[in-house]
């Protein structure tokens, strides 16, 4: 799968593409990295997958980060034409208000720490999702929640949140959860965010628990990143030919 091309928008310096770059790279694909905040977006005409990480900013708040609308833009584009995407919590927000759904703050609260989702019976279908467990580990760091857009699977939620996953046509999907994550990149959000770090339970934002949990994480979705890859590099007219797409 060489010559694969993957646009990774990171709209925030705390949030890399950390492991799931690693996967990606592993996996056969070409990454090129761009802060929005720092870069001018290229065309998404020049890529064939887009990955759209998470962020301390709110969807809409294009007074501070005018470089949003932007995102949004590429997003709408991407679905309209089809282009495999991946978006991640912030990103998977931008994902859903580009394309229908409204972004709100969450009606529980924040949502943080080492957690698990629940994935919809649906979901087993899905040629991204669908060979998880029932009950995937993830990390959650947010606020805020979305609306599905409109025609929009869900594929996953919590007792915290419904939506916690989402697909959009064959190929995009939007994430309210983190996989990207170190746990250094955790450690750095509990300490600029010690107020959201609060309401996790005890002893999840441990050290010591985070290097534990990141390698489950890792078991868990690096063969996902591999099988977006895969989508990547299966032409449009392909990739309804079967429910999964081939593991070699």
């Amino acid at each position: 799968m060489s010559g694969v091309r993957i646009l990774v928008v990171q709209p925030s310096r705390i949030d890399p593409p950390g492991a799931l770059g690693d996967w990606l790279t592993d996996a056969g694909a070409e990454l090129d990295v761009v802060l929005p905040a720092e870069r001018a977006l290229p065309s998404v005409e020049d890529y064939d997958g887009l990955v759209v990480l998470g962020g301390e900013m709110g969807a809409y708040d294009d007074v501070d980060f005018p470089w949003l609308a932007d995102v949004r833009t590429m997003l709408s584009g991407a679905v309209a034409k089809r282009m495999p995407v991946l978006a991640i919590c912030l990103g998977a927000q931008l994902l859903a208000a580009a394309t229908g759904g409204q972004v709100r703050p969450s009606r529980s609260g924040p949502e943080v720490g080492t957690l698990l989702v629940a994935k919809r019976d649906v979901a087993a279908e899905d040629p991204l999702l669908g060979p998880l467990p029932l009950t995937p580990d993830v990390v959650q760091f947010h606020r805020d929640e979305f609306t599905l857009p409109p025609s929009a699977q869900l594929l996953a939620s919590s007792p915290k949140c419904d939506n916690q996953a989402f697909r959009l046509g064959d190929c995009a999907y939007g994430l309210q959860f983190h996989i990207e994550t170190t746990p250094e990149v955790v450690l750095e959000w509990a300490r600029t965010s010690p107020e959201m770090a609060a309401t996790a339970r005890p002893g999840q934002l441990d050290p010591e628990h985070l290097e534990e949990f990141h390698a489950d994480l890792a078991e868990t979705w690096q063969p996902v990143a591999e099988r977006f890859v895969r989508i990547v590099a299966t032409p449009p007219e392909e990739r309804k030919a079967s429910r999964f797409l081939p593991l070699a």
